[in-house]
Protein backbone atom coordinates (compact mmCIF):
# COMPACT_ATOMS: atom_id res chain seq x y z
CA UNK A 1 0.00 0.00 0.00
CA UNK A 2 1.36 3.67 -1.06
CA UNK A 3 1.26 6.72 0.91
CA UNK A 4 0.17 8.52 -2.03
CA UNK A 5 -1.48 11.92 -1.23
CA UNK A 6 -2.82 15.11 -3.67
CA UNK A 7 -4.09 18.22 -1.95
CA UNK A 8 -4.74 21.78 -3.48
CA UNK A 9 -4.82 25.12 -2.08
CA UNK A 10 -5.12 28.55 -3.85
CA UNK A 11 -2.14 30.89 -3.00
CA UNK A 12 -1.77 34.65 -4.39
CA UNK A 13 -3.92 33.70 -7.89
CA UNK A 14 -2.54 30.13 -8.41
CA UNK A 15 -3.50 26.93 -7.49
CA UNK A 16 -0.76 24.55 -5.47
CA UNK A 17 -1.25 21.04 -6.78
CA UNK A 18 0.90 19.32 -3.66
CA UNK A 19 1.81 15.80 -4.40
CA UNK A 20 3.58 13.18 -1.98
CA UNK A 21 4.46 9.47 -1.73
CA UNK A 22 4.21 7.48 -5.13
CA UNK A 23 2.54 8.83 -8.64
CA UNK A 24 2.28 5.70 -10.49
CA UNK A 25 -0.42 3.56 -12.28
CA UNK A 26 -1.84 3.03 -9.05
CA UNK A 27 -2.63 6.94 -8.52
CA UNK A 28 -2.78 7.60 -12.17
CA UNK A 29 -6.75 8.84 -12.21
CA UNK A 30 -6.65 10.14 -8.48
CA UNK A 31 -3.92 12.41 -9.97
CA UNK A 32 -5.34 13.40 -13.45
CA UNK A 33 -8.83 13.83 -11.82
CA UNK A 34 -7.22 16.97 -9.17
CA UNK A 35 -4.91 18.25 -11.88
CA UNK A 36 -7.80 18.32 -14.53
CA UNK A 37 -9.84 20.51 -11.56
CA UNK A 38 -7.09 22.59 -10.65
CA UNK A 39 -6.42 23.33 -14.69
CA UNK A 40 -10.12 24.25 -14.71
CA UNK A 41 -10.45 26.50 -11.42
CA UNK A 42 -7.15 28.51 -11.98
CA UNK A 43 -5.01 29.80 -15.45
CA UNK A 44 -1.90 29.11 -13.03
CA UNK A 45 -1.06 26.18 -11.05
CA UNK A 46 2.16 24.88 -9.73
CA UNK A 47 2.43 21.59 -8.74
CA UNK A 48 4.76 20.84 -5.88
CA UNK A 49 6.63 17.15 -6.05
CA UNK A 50 8.94 17.95 -3.09
CA UNK A 51 7.19 15.24 -0.79
CA UNK A 52 7.21 12.75 -4.12
CA UNK A 53 9.47 9.88 -3.74
CA UNK A 54 8.64 7.52 -6.89
CA UNK A 55 7.32 8.77 -10.70
CA UNK A 56 6.76 6.49 -13.11
CA UNK A 57 5.14 7.40 -16.83
CA UNK A 58 1.88 7.45 -15.17
CA UNK A 59 2.88 10.69 -13.08
CA UNK A 60 4.38 12.26 -15.87
CA UNK A 61 1.77 11.63 -18.41
CA UNK A 62 -0.92 13.28 -16.21
CA UNK A 63 1.41 16.41 -15.47
CA UNK A 64 1.94 16.68 -19.56
CA UNK A 65 -1.77 16.09 -20.37
CA UNK A 66 -2.31 18.51 -17.44
CA UNK A 67 0.02 21.42 -19.17
CA UNK A 68 -1.80 20.55 -22.43
CA UNK A 69 -5.06 21.27 -20.97
CA UNK A 70 -3.68 25.07 -19.55
CA UNK A 71 -2.46 25.54 -22.81
CA UNK A 72 -5.69 25.05 -24.48
CA UNK A 73 -7.37 27.37 -21.67
CA UNK A 74 -4.16 29.87 -22.07
CA UNK A 75 -3.21 28.81 -18.46
CA UNK A 76 0.57 27.15 -17.55
CA UNK A 77 1.06 24.08 -15.40
CA UNK A 78 4.65 23.84 -13.79
CA UNK A 79 6.12 21.63 -11.18
CA UNK A 80 8.52 22.99 -8.60
CA UNK A 81 10.73 21.26 -5.73
CA UNK A 82 11.27 18.29 -7.62
CA UNK A 83 15.02 16.77 -5.86
CA UNK A 84 16.41 13.31 -6.03
CA UNK A 85 15.71 10.68 -8.74
CA UNK A 86 12.21 12.42 -9.37
CA UNK A 87 14.22 15.08 -10.60
CA UNK A 88 16.56 13.15 -12.37
CA UNK A 89 13.35 11.66 -14.28
CA UNK A 90 12.07 14.80 -15.06
CA UNK A 91 15.22 16.20 -16.68
CA UNK A 92 15.90 13.13 -18.63
CA UNK A 93 12.73 12.44 -20.70
CA UNK A 94 12.26 16.87 -21.20
CA UNK A 95 9.17 17.26 -18.85
CA UNK A 96 11.47 19.45 -16.90
CA UNK A 97 11.80 22.00 -19.33
CA UNK A 98 8.63 21.68 -20.42
CA UNK A 99 7.10 22.08 -17.23
CA UNK A 100 9.65 24.77 -15.95
CA UNK A 101 8.16 27.67 -13.87
CA UNK A 102 7.20 31.20 -15.91
CA UNK A 103 9.75 33.68 -15.67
Amino acid sequence: MSDFQIRTATQAGRIVVSVAGECDLRHRDEMTTVLEAAVQAAPVVAVDLAAVRFLDSSGLHALVSARQAASRRDGVVYVVNATGTVAMVLEMTGVLQLLRPPS
